[in-house]
C-alpha cells in the first residue's frame, strides 16, 4: 500500500512548492490539494456534522492548478493531484486543459480526484444546479476524457455540448491522468464503475469497507480504491491495507513549516508502526 497527504494550499501557509519538495523528501508517494474557489458568507450549507464553523483555510487556498504546477515544477517523483476539483464549478474545455497541461509539464505524475462538492451556495455562484450537479459531474468529465483522446474531440449531452474542437498538449498519461472519483453517496458506485478509475472516498464516509467490497465484486475491470482523510493511526492502515486500498493518505495542517512537519511526523510514525520500519 502507498501512502500520500493531502494539504490545503493557502497563501498564508508553507508554498505548495515547498510543501511538494517536503514530503517528496520524506518518502510519501502523492501529495493531493483542496480546491475551493471561494466561500459563499451565508454559511447555509452546514459542514461536517453542522456542528463546527468551517475551519479559516477552506476561503484561503490557492487556485488548484496553479498550486499544482508549483508542486511539480519542485518535485521530480511525487504524484501530484486534487483533493479534489470541484468539476462542477468548472468549465470542462478549460479543466481539461489546465490537467493536461500539469500533466504534461509533470511528465505524467498527475492524479485528477474530482467530485460534485457539498456547498450548495458555492455551486449555485457557479451557475450550477444543486440539484442536477451529478449529472453535470459526469458529462464535464467525459467531456474532458473526449478532449483528452481525441484530435477533434466533440460531445453532445444535456449541458456540455461542443462540436469539433482542438486542443494540445494531450496528457502524458493513456489515455489520460488517474480520474479519482471522491463522493460516499448511495449512488457514488454506479458512477465510478461507468466512467472513472478509480474511488476516492473518505476515512469518515459510511460504511466505507463493505462499500469498497461491493465496488470489487461489481468490478469487471481493474478499478483502484484511494482513501483520504486518513488518521494518523497504525490499525487504521491496516484495516485499509487488509481491504487491498491502493493508498491512503491523510490531511497535514495548513500553516508555517514547523506545523506542516509536526503533522507529517505524527503520520509517519503511524506508517512506521504499520510496516515494522
Amino acid at each position: 500500500m502507498e501512502f500520500g497527504v493531502g494539504y490545503f494550499p493557502t497563501h498564508d501557509g508553507l508554498g505548495p512548492g515547498a510543501v511538494a519538495r517536503l514530503v517528496e523528501d520524506r518518502g510519501q508517494d502523492a501529495l493531493f490539494f483542496a480546491e475551493h474557489t471561494h466561500i459563499p458568507a451565508s454559511r447555509l450549507s452546514p459542514w461536517g456534522d453542522g456542528t463546527r464553523e468551517l475551519p479559516r483555510k477552506y476561503a484561503h487556498t490557492y487556485d488548484l492548478f496553479v498550486a499544482l504546477t508549483a508542486a511539480a515544477e519542485a518535485t521530480s517523483r511525487l504524484r501530484v493531484g486534487s483533493g479534489v476539483c470541484l468539476v462542477i464549478e468548472r468549465d470542462p474545455i478549460i479543466t481539461a486543459k489546465e490537467v493536461a497541461s500539469v500533466d504534461h509539464l509533470s511528465g505524467g505524475r498527475l492524479e485528477f480526484g474530482v467530485g460534485a462538492g457539498w456547498n450548495r451556495e458555492e455551486m449555485e455562484n457557479h451557475g450550477t444546479d444543486p440539484r442536477t450537479r451529478t449529472a453535470l459531474l459526469t458529462e464535464r468529465v467525459q467531456a474532458m476524457q473526449a478532449i483528452w483522446t481525441q484530435d477533434e474531440a466533440s460531445y453532445a449531452g444535456e449541458f456540455v455540448n461542443f462540436d469539433r474542437i482542438w486542443s494540445w498538449p494531450k496528457p502524458v498519461q493513456r489515455p489520460w491522468p488517474p480520474v479519482l472519483l471522491g463522493g460516499g453517496g448511495p449512488t457514488v458506485l454506479d458512477r465510478v464503475l461507468a466512467w472513472a478509475d478509480g474511488w476516492f472516498p473518505q476515512w469518515h464516509d459510511k460504511d466505507l469497507f463493505a462499500r469498497i467490497a461491493e465496488l470489487e465484486a461489481r468490478a469487471d475491470r481493474p478499478i483502484q480504491v484511494q482513501v483520504l482523510s486518513v488518521p494518523p493511526q497504525a490499525r487504521a492502515l491496516e484495516q485499509l491495507a487488509g481491504a487491498g486500498v491502493h493508498r491512503a493518505s491523510s490531511w497535514l495542517p495548513s500553516g508555517p513549516r514547523d506545523e506542516v512537519e509536526a503533522g507529517l511526523d505524527k503520520w509517519e510514525r503511524a506508517i512506521a508502526e504499520f510496516t515494522g520500519r
